[in-house]
């Protein structure tokens, strides 16, 4: 409002969903990242992995969509992925303007060795918790994105 004086809010980092959010988030990051690196797979590289483990031959905008990145950034995962011969790319034969990802036999063959230690990490994440409160802790997670998609302005999917 005009003519208003601002207010001084204060927010300290303790009570803020955001900053905790994102400092739990990048620590597990961390934890995964050191249970992954040995088999020469980066978090930014897991993400996609686990969404092409989940439904292989993905094409390069829907991998974008359900990982949650621009499509440049995804072409970049996806080229480094296929260097490290985790991946190779297919023009889609219906839509040659489309590129599907498909895993490689070593792209696959990961999936049962990375899966138990990022299930490592999501249990090291909550050891000390008791099987109600695991699932009341993803209870309010989803709440907590369910409140923030109302309040966007653009159309976001979750997976």
């Amino acid at each position: 409002m005009a003519g208003k004086a601002p207010q001084n809010i204060k927010l300290p980092f303790e009570q803020s969903v955001g900053y905790q959010a994102r400092l739990t988030h990048r620590l597990i990051q961390r934890l995964l990242h050191q249970k992954i690196a040995p088999y020469g797979v980066t978090p930014g590289m897991w993400y996609f992995l686990r969404a092409l483990w989940h439904k292989d031959g993905q094409t390069q905008r829907e991998l974008s969509l359900l990982v949650g990145t621009m499509e440049p950034t995804t072409l970049s995962a996806i080229r480094t992925m296929e260097a490290s011969g985790l991946v190779q790319r297919k023009r889609n034969d219906e839509d040659r303007r489309k590129i599907n990802v498909f895993l490689t036999g070593r792209g696959r063959e990961l999936e049962n060795i990375l899966m138990p230690l990022a299930k490592e990490v999501v249990d090291a994440s909550v050891e000390d918790f008791s099987i109600n409160e695991r699932g009341l802790l993803l209870q309010y997670l989803k709440s907590i994105q369910n409140n923030i998609l109302k309040h966007l302005d653009e159309d976001v999917h979750l997976g």
